[in-house]
């Protein structure tokens, strides 16, 4: 655990690894409360009509053995991978604790995947069960018979196309269920990258990835966990994001989390929900934050007395986005910095006095993260390098699923190759700069999307921006933006230049987007981040 502390020195100097032989994340998220404090909540999932069902410690005990039971019962066990495909609700952590307990490993898929790339996933894992609704179900009817390792499927909706009734098996499971005795280094939990450089990779985490999670999770959110705490995030739980920097951390801790299934990111409506339940932590991704920036006065609007921190990762924030949180919000927003293969090792935070607009923060206590040259030696303060990080981490992945020369080629020596790049300054604070993919190169500079997406955010006009290079027979490369509109401005070509001097004004003369398009929307991930590398396909 990372004590609270008022300076950045002394969270480093205060903070050593200890991680266990022995450990178990199911056991751990579950079973340590349930034991201590069973009636305590543990998730509450909101309905479409607004009501709340609590889950308790004890519930999820209960209901996690009895799964696990029942999967071992059809011959589910140790190393198998079982897929859980659910909007957020207690029966993904339930099902996830189940797996862990079993031995086996958790495979998180997004509701957002179509079935080819639940296909994929399910295919490439070698699935052996499956946790869905009647949603999952209806996506993997036409796929199910390319899935020769897939011969369990469980919905919630009741049994059917080839599915087993949730209900019905996990009734006839054992709740004192012992789970299997697993160290921290076995496997537990694969996630797959976004593909954003080719197809998308399994990346194996072992069950010590959640120990590793913690000091990160402390300091993104400004040191929970304290009295009346409550956890909120709209990001899905099958993103590593949802599931670390929020979810499995928090419920170590014994703090509840509230679940939403089935809700689209609405600005007030997310204003509204952190005013209903009194919600004191959110974690919300950059464009999440983005959207928010379109409510006017949101202090006077609503009541956000309780909420006392927003963390928030996925893509770089940027200093418009920040200032706005502290002017318009209070907060000083605790940003950080990690990938689906080594999660969480940069942060900052308010309370430790690390917190600096345009920056992701320093390396988490207990991490070595460098900005190093394509030669391997560290950069120069503020020279652009790429974010590497040494092993042996907790949080860093075991391998590549099916790919061991792409695990090979993560790694340089001892360092981990994030492909990110940033800048050191004078002070330790790293500025995320961008992917090498996202880059812009024009006439000799070196351009960042992340800084002109924040700026063009910030006119009265936009509600969200992607910014990228199109290529150019002078400049190489010039900057072209694709902005969403906010209701009751209509695209005109007196609004895009109105919006390219905003930024040249701003910014600089050789970063102002030369070229607008304007767009109803604008393609993403199932995890949030704008997917440029479309938008360059469409030129």
């Amino acid at each position: 655990m990372l004590q609270a502390a008022s300076t950045y020195d002394a969270l480093v100097a205060g903070f050593a690894w200890s991680i266990p032989k022995r450990y178990n994340i199911g056991v751990d998220i579950c079973d340590r409360w349930a034991t201590r404090d069973p009636g305590r909540a543990a998730i509450l999932e909101v309905s479409a009509e607004g009501g709340i069902a609590t889950t308790t410690f004890a519930g999820l005990r209960d209901a996690s053995n009895r799964l696990a039971s029942a999967l071992s019962g059809r011959g589910v066990g140790t190393g198998d991978r079982i897929a859980v495909l659910l909007p957020q609700s207690a029966a993904v952590v339930i099902a996830h604790a189940a797996a862990y307990k079993l031995g086996a490993i958790a495979l998180p898929l997004a509701g957002l995947f179509g079935p080819d790339a639940l296909r994929y996933r399910l295919r490439d894992a070698g699935a052996r069960a499956l946790i869905t609704d009647g949603s999952g179900l209806r996506k993997l009817a036409g796929i199910r018979a390319g899935l020769p390792d897939l011969d369990t499927v469980v919905s919630l909706d009741g049994a059917g196309e080839g599915a087993l009734d949730y209900a019905a098996l996990a009734a006839g499971g054992d709740p004192a269920f012992e789970p299997v005795v697993t160290e921290a280094d076995d496997p537990a939990l694969m996630i797959y990258t976004s593909g954003t450089t080719g197809p998308a990779k399994g990346a194996l985490h072992a069950h010590r990835v959640l120990l590793g999670h913690l000091p990160g999770w402390a300091m993104m959110h400004d040191f929970p966990p304290r009295p009346g705490d409550l956890m909120w995030t709209p990001s899905d739980w099958a993103w590593a994001g949802g599931l670390l920097n929020v979810v499995m951390p928090s419920l170590h801790h014994g703090v509840p989390v509230v679940a939403q299934p089935h809700a689209r990111f609405a600005p007030e409506a997310a204003l509204g929900l952190i005013q209903d339940l009194g919600i004191t932590n959110a974690f919300l991704p950059p464009t999440a934050l983005r959207m928010l920036r379109s409510v006017a006065k949101p202090r006077e609007r609503f009541d956000l007395t309780r909420l006392r921190n927003i963390a928030s990762a996925g893509e770089a924030l940027g200093p418009e986005t920040f200032a706005w949180a502290e002017r318009e919000l209070g907060l000083t927003i605790g940003e950080a910095y990690g990938q689906t293969e080594c999660n969480l090792v940069l942060a900052a935070c308010r309370e430790a006095g690390v917190a600096r607009p345009g920056s992701t923060g320093r390396p988490v206590p207990g991490h070595r993260v460098a900005i190093l040259r394509p030669d391997g030696s560290e950069a120069d303060i503020d020279e652009p390098g790429e974010i590497c990080v040494a092993r042996p981490d907790p949080v860093m992945f075991l391998r590549y699923w099916n790919q061991p020369e792409a695990t090979e080629r993560k790694f340089s020596g001892d360092w981990m190759l994030t492909g990110d790049q940033a800048r050191r300054d004078a002070d330790g604070y790293v500025h995320f700069v961008g992917r090498e993919d996202d880059l812009i190169t024009s006439a000799a500079y070196r351009i960042g999307p992340t800084e002109i997406e924040d700026c063009l955010g910030s006119h009265l006009a936009v509600a969200l921006a992607a910014v990228i290079g199109k290529p150019d027979a002078l400049r190489t490369q010039i900057v072209k933006a694709f902005v969403v509109l906010r209701p009751g401005f209509p695209p005109s070509e007196a609004l895009a230049a109105e919006i390219q001097a905003f930024v040249r004004e701003r910014l600089s003369a050789h970063e102002y987007p030369r070229e607008i398009a304007f767009r109803e929307n604008l393609p993403m991930t199932t995890t949030g981040k704008i997917i440029r590398r479309q938008l360059r396909d469409e030129g």
